[in-house]
């Protein structure tokens, strides 16, 4: 028998008992649906953090009190929020000790605890805005441009001047259709006259990047008071080939601005693009791992129920392969025959798999307004997979069916 001849009879086959392969197809769908889903909106969130993370730029060491990501036990958790905030006076002199060693120092605070609303005569903006403090880097540290207006001076800073910047969807919701410079919006009460605009730069983590209004942080902490907040500083490394030089000076000249003696650790932590990518990267692996032991077990049990249902299906025809074995069938395309049900059943349910995965995992990408993404690697593999667990699950009963006695076969009621 000709290979399509031996495919046509193993689908039909499958169409007469509809109801039963669809079951058996589904174990395989589950399967493939949970890693593939759990790989897709993973592999979106992660090429999210990597473009979301220019944030930084290029060369940016950040220092903070506290770490990014997770921070081990309760006693290590204890012991970071007991860490001293690092005060606007520990920020400007630790700007002074690194004199000669960055030229670019930004230094910034945001109103987190409870985000504060913009107004400007009767408009107002979402609760939900960024609003903080910084100086005259916060460009170049934090990859922001003007696209109108001025950044801030160092005279705008030193003097506590009241005025701001503000990201295009602040400027769409204040003040559609005429030009903001020079007028003067309210934030918690504070007024600020705008004397720059960024320019628009998106969404990141699902949160725009242009709803943000910022202040020299002198007046930030003015108005806001330095009472349980922490200076985050942001250095950029002169070049690439420095940026370890700029690492240990950094750290050594933060140790100095805090007292530290030889023998204390450091009360601040120190981070870059790389290690914020790390840490996500960690926990992205855990939950990958996580799926890919789920997936495995869900594929384990499907491939034994494709075993059972092919021995079901070996016994009900078991008079048809003696008729075709005592007409001339041989061994071998009865057997390929079996076998072509068995990858037949588990590859469709693959296929169904990863298309409800894709679409569940991008789906999520969505809901967080992140890229989407195809897994080609994952889906490929998937469907080795599953042709893989079609051929080892079902050649028992192929090959059972294969070498029944025609004559025996004939007899069977």
């Amino acid at each position: 028998m000709i290979f399509a001849e031996i495919l046509r009879m193993a689908l039909s086959s499958l169409g007469a008992n509809k109801l039963r392969s669809s079951l058996t197809m589904l174990g395989i769908t589950i399967g493939v649906f949970s890693v593939i889903g759990v790989m897709t909106a993973v592999s979106a969130l992660r090429q999210s953090v990597e473009s979301g993370l220019s944030f930084l730029g290029s060369n940016i060491i950040q220092i903070a009190k506290y770490p990014i990501g997770p921070v081990g036990d309760d006693n290590s958790r204890r012991r970071i929020r007991a860490r001293r905030d690092i005060t606007l006076a520990n920020a400007q002199r630790f700007v002074q000790l690194m004199e000669g060693i960055s030229d670019v120092i930004c230094l910034k605070t945001f109103q987190n605890d409870d985000p504060p609303q913009a107004t400007y005569e009767n408009r107002k903006t979402n609760p939900n805005i960024t609003f903080g403090g910084s100086n005259e880097y916060f460009l170049e540290a934090n990859q922001y441009t003007i696209e109108f207006g001025r950044n801030y001076t160092p005279a705008d800073v030193e003097l506590a001047r009241p005025l701001a910047i503000i990201g295009k969807g602040i400027v769409d919701k204040l003040f559609p259709g005429e030009d903001p410079l020079g007028k003067r919006l309210k934030v918690a009460g504070h007024t600020y006259t705008v004397v720059g605009v960024f320019a628009e730069k998106g969404s990141a983590f699902g949160n725009s990047q242009d709803d943000i209004i910022m202040v020299p942080i002198t007046r930030f902490i003015t108005d806001y008071g330095a009472n349980r907040r922490s200076i985050n500083i942001a250095i950029q490394s002169p070049s690439q080939d420095r940026y370890n030089e700029t690492v240990d000076k950094a750290i050594t000249m933060m140790r100095i601005v805090r007292g530290l003696r030889p023998d204390q650790e450091n009360d601040f932590e120190l981070y870059s693009n790389d290690s914020l990518i790390a840490a996500f990267a960690k926990v992205a692996d855990v939950i990958s791992a996580g799926a890919f032991v789920i997936s495995a077990i869900a594929l384990l049990a499907a491939g034994v129920g494709i075993m059972n249902i092919m021995l079901v299906s070996v016994t009900e025809r078991t008079k048809e392969i003696g008729i075709r074995k005592s007409i001339g069938a041989r061994k071998v395309s009865i057997l390929t025959q079996f076998l072509v049900e068995s990858v037949c059943i588990s590859v469709a349910g693959g296929l169904l798999g990863i298309l409800i995965g894709i679409g569940a995992g991008n789906g999520l990408a969505l809901m967080l307004k992140a890229s989407l993404v195809f897994p080609w690697g994952w889906a490929l593999t998937a469907l080795l997979v599953c042709g893989g667990i079609g051929i080892g699950f079902g050649f028992y009963p192929a090959w059972k069916a294969a070498a029944l006695d025609p004559i025996e076969a004939l007899r069977y009621e």
